[in-house]
Parts: C-alpha cells; sequence; structure tokens
C-alpha cells in the first residue's frame, strides 16, 4: 500500500533517534516526514513553523465566527458609557 508524503524531506525513526536536530535541520526549515517501515508516521516541524500553523488556524476560526455573525443586526455601544 502506498502512502502520499507532503514533504521533500524524510528521515527514519532511527535517525530521528539517532540526532533529532540534525533531523529538524535537515528540513531547511520545513517539514520533515518522518518514516516507519518506509511509511510516513509523523511530520517533524521546526517550532516557529508550527507556531505559524496555530496562529493561522486561529485565524481560520475567527474568520468562521465573522461569516456566521455577518447577518446579525449590529448593536450601538458608546464606550463613555461604561
Amino acid at each position: 500500500m502506498t502512502s502520499p508524503i507532503y514533504s521533500e524531506v524524510t528521515a527514519s525513526v532511527s535517525e530521528l533517534k539517532k540526532n533529532p536536530m540534525a533531523t529538524v535541520r535537515d528540513g531547511d526549515g520545513f517539514p520533515v516526514a518522518v518514516l516507519n517501515r518506509n511509511k510516513p508516521a509523523f511530520y517533524c516541524v521546526p517550532a516557529d513553523v508550527y507556531e505559524s500553523m496555530l496562529e493561522r488556524l486561529d485565524d481560520q476560526s475567527l474568520a468562521e465566527i465573522v461569516r456566521e455573525r455577518r447577518s446579525e443586526q449590529s448593536v450601538r455601544v458608546d464606550l463613555s458609557e461604561l
């Protein structure tokens, strides 16, 4: 059975165990597909890439809330009254 690999760089679990930081470095800032018996087991991404992914997911969630509420009636608020 074949599996798609969504990365240009791969490493085996054994390579990852030997030197995890070198595996991340070999990805040159991009995800590294970690293979177990020649099938992708997981993807290893640098911390800044992961943080960026989480921010984008959060932005998508907020955009969905905006789309859902776009048709609601607006309420005027005067901040000086608070």
